[in-house]
C-alpha cells in the first residue's frame, strides 16, 4: 500500500467513524465502516493500475476523498491544506506581516486595488490602479493573486521593493517598504452619524473585535449616546467568544446570548457576564443576506431580548458550530460539531437537505431555500421564527441599479478614470474635493472613449450619483479607503432609515423592560 493510502487510513478511519456518526443517532456498525474502507482501497488500486491518466495520490486524497467525505455532512465542514489552514488561522488572529494592500487581477496584470490606511504601502505612496511590475526584482506578470500576496508578505522588519507603472508617469516607480504587522480591523468605522446617534460597523469577528468595539465606544463617549446604529451587513461571522462578548456589551447581566448543542456535546449556554452597565440607549441593527454565523448570533440575541430593532433583509442562516482540528503535515479541517440556538430557542441554521452547494451559497436572505420550521417568542411576546436565519423587524429592499449604473460599476469605470484625472494633479486636490462640471465632462468623454453605451438623458438623470462615485474614488485614491467608506455610509439610504427607526427600538426595549418588571 502506497504512502498516501497509508496516510489516508491513518486518520481517515477514525474520521469516517466520527463523520458517519454525525449523520445518525447511533454510529454505524464496525463491519460497515470496515467494508467502506476496503471498498475505497479497492477503487484506489483499480484507478492506480488501470486509469488512462496518472493518478496524483496527493490530489486524490487531499482534494478528492477527504473534502468529498466532508461534503456528505453539511455545507460548512471543510478540509484545509497547509497553506489554507495557515490563512484560516491568520484570519482568526486578525493580523499578518506584510505591506498592507489588496491586489486584483486586471486586464494588464496584477494591480493595486487599495493600500490599507496607515500601512507601509499607503505611507510610501502606492495608489489604486498602480500596475505591479516586480517585487524584489522578480517580475509578477503571469502570477496569480495568491502568489503575489505571498511575495508581499514576509517576516516583520524585512524590506521589500515594489515597482509599478502609474498612469501619467513616463517611467516605472519603485517603492521600498519595511514589512510590518498589518492589523485587519473588524470595527473599521465608528462616528457620530448625527448629534447623539452613533454609527458602528463590525465587518467580522476575529480575536480583536470586542476590544476594538470597546475602544470605539469609549472614543465616542458612551455617555453622549442617545442611539446606536450597529451595522452587521456583509459580516460573515467568525469567533464565537468574540460575538458573545459583543452581545454581552448591550444586554443585561445574566441574560442568555446563545446556546449550542450537538450529538456528542451537551447544551452549552453563554450568558452576559458584564452586561450593558446601565446604558439603555436604543439600538438599530442592520443585517442582510450576507450577515451570517457569529453576526446572526448577535442580531438574534438582541432581537430575542427586544434590545434592538433589526432592519434589513433576512440573514444567511448559518448556525452550525465548526471546531478546528489540526492534522498531519500542518493541514486541518473545521468539523461541524453542534448547532446554535438563540435565547428564545430558535435554530439559526437554515435547511440544507436536498440542496446543492451552489444553491445553498447562491441564494441568501429571503430567497434562501428551506422552510422555517419553528416559532418562538421574544421577551415581550413578539413572534419570531427559526430555521432560516434572522428575520428583520423591518424589511429594507434595496432599490437596485439601472442598466447604466450597473455598466459603470461592473466595468470599474470610476476606478479606471481616477488615475487619468489625477495625473499631474498631485498635491492640488483637497479632501473636500467634489467634481465640477468640467470633471463630469471629462468623465463623459472617458466613457465614450471606452465605448460604454449611454444616452445624454441617462447621464443627466444619474449626474448626482455619478458625482458621488467620482468623489468617492478620487478621495480613496488620494486619502485612503476610510474616506470612501465614510462617504458611502453618510449617503446610504438604509442607514438614514435606521436613524429614523430608533424611536421604534426605544419603544421595543422599554416595553420589554416594563413587562419584565411586572413579572
Amino acid at each position: 500500500m502506497g504512502r498516501y493510502r497509508r496516510l489516508f487510513l491513518l486518520f481517515a478511519v477514525p474520521l469516517v467513524l466520527c463523520l458517519a456518526g454525525l449523520r445518525a443517532a447511533e454510529p454505524p456498525a464496525q463491519d460497515d465502516v470496515g467494508e467502506s474502507i476496503r471498498t475505497f482501497t479497492r477503487v484506489y488500486d483499480l484507478i492506480e493500475s488501470n486509469s488512462a491518466g496518472i493518478l496524483d495520490p496527493e490530489k486524490a486524497i487531499y482534494e478528492g476523498a477527504i473534502p468529498g467525505m466532508l461534503r456528505t455532512l453539511d455545507p460548512h465542514s471543510r478540509f484545509f491544506d497547509r497553506k489554507e489552514f495557515e490563512e484560516f488561522r491568520e484570519e482568526q488572529r486578525g493580523r499578518y506581516y506584510g505591506v498592507g494592500m489588496t491586489v486584483g487581477l486586471r486586464d494588464k496584470g496584477p494591480t493595486v486595488i487599495q493600500p490599507y490606511p496607515g500601512s507601509p504601502a499607503f505611507k510610501t505612496g502606492l495608489r489604486p490602479a498602480d500596475l505591479l511590475v516586480s517585487i524584489d526584482g522578480k517580475p509578477v506578470a503571469g502570477l496569480s493573486i495568491s502568489e503575489v500576496a505571498d511575495r508581499l508578505k514576509g517576516p516583520r522588519g524585512t524590506r521589500t521593493t515594489v515597482v509599478v507603472l502609474r498612469y501619467g508617469e513616463s517611467a516605472p516607480l519603485a517603492f521600498e517598504m519595511v514589512r510590518e504587522e498589518i492589523p485587519e480591523r473588524s470595527v473599521p468605522e465608528a462616528f457620530w452619524y448625527r448629534p447623539g446617534v452613533a454609527y458602528i460597523q463590525v465587518t467580522e469577528f476575529n480575536e480583536n473585535t470586542s476590544k476594538e468595539l470597546e475602544e470605539k465606544i469609549q472614543w465616542l463617549d458612551e455617555n453622549s449616546m442617545q442611539g446606536l446604529i450597529l451595522d452587521l451587513r456583509g459580516n460573515p461571522g467568525g469567533i464565537l467568544v468574540e460575538c458573545v462578548a459583543v452581545a454581552d456589551r448591550f444586554l443585561r447581566k445574566g441574560q442568555t446570548i446563545v446556546s449550542h448543542r450537538g450529538r456528542s456535546s451537551p447544551e452549552q449556554p453563554y450568558l452576559a457576564k458584564r452586561g450593558d452597565r446601565g446604558y439603555d440607549y436604543p439600538i438599530v441593527v442592520l443585517v442582510d443576506g450576507d450577515t451570517a454565523s457569529a453576526s446572526e448570533i448577535v442580531a438574534g440575541a438582541l432581537q430575542d431580548h427586544d434590545r434592538a430593532w433589526i432592519l434589513g433583509d433576512s440573514t444567511f442562516g448559518k448556525g452550525l458550530v465548526q471546531t478546528p482540528y489540526s492534522l498531519s503535515d500542518d493541514a486541518g479541517l473545521t468539523l461541524t460539531t453542534a448547532k446554535y440556538y438563540t435565547p428564545s430557542g430558535r435554530l439559526i441554521q437554515r435547511d440544507y437537505s436536498n440542496v446543492s452547494i451552489l444553491d445553498y451559497y447562491g441564494k441568501r436572505g429571503a430567497a434562501a431555500p428551506g422552510k422555517r420550521v419553528e416559532s418562538r417568542t421574544t421577551d415581550s411576546g413578539r413572534q419570531v421564527f427559526g430555521g432560516g436565519g434572522i428575520t428583520p423587524d423591518q424589511k429594507y429592499t434595496d432599490p437596485g441599479y439601472s442598466r447604466f449604473q450597473k455598466e459603470l460599476l461592473e466595468s470599474a469605470a470610476f476606478f479606471d478614470f481616477a488615475p487619468q484625472y489625477l495625473a499631474g494633479r498631485d498635491g492640488k486636490i483637497p479632501n473636500s474635493w467634489a467634481p465640477d462640471p468640467k470633471a463630469l465632462e471629462q468623465f463623459r468623454d472617458f466613457l465614450v472613449a471606452r465605448s460604454i453605451p449611454f444616452s445624454p438623458l441617462e447621464f443627466a438623470l444619474h449626474s448626482d450619483w455619478i458625482g458621488l462615485h467620482l468623489r468617492r474614488q478620487i478621495l480613496v485614491s488620494l486619502f485612503g479607503f476610510d474616506q470612501g467608506r465614510r462617504l458611502d455610509i453618510e449617503n446610504d439610504p438604509e442607514v438614514e432609515l435606521a436613524s429614523k427607526a430608533l424611536p421604534k427600538a426605544r419603544a421595543l426595549s422599554e416595553g420589554a423592560r416594563h413587562l419584565l418588571v411586572r413579572k
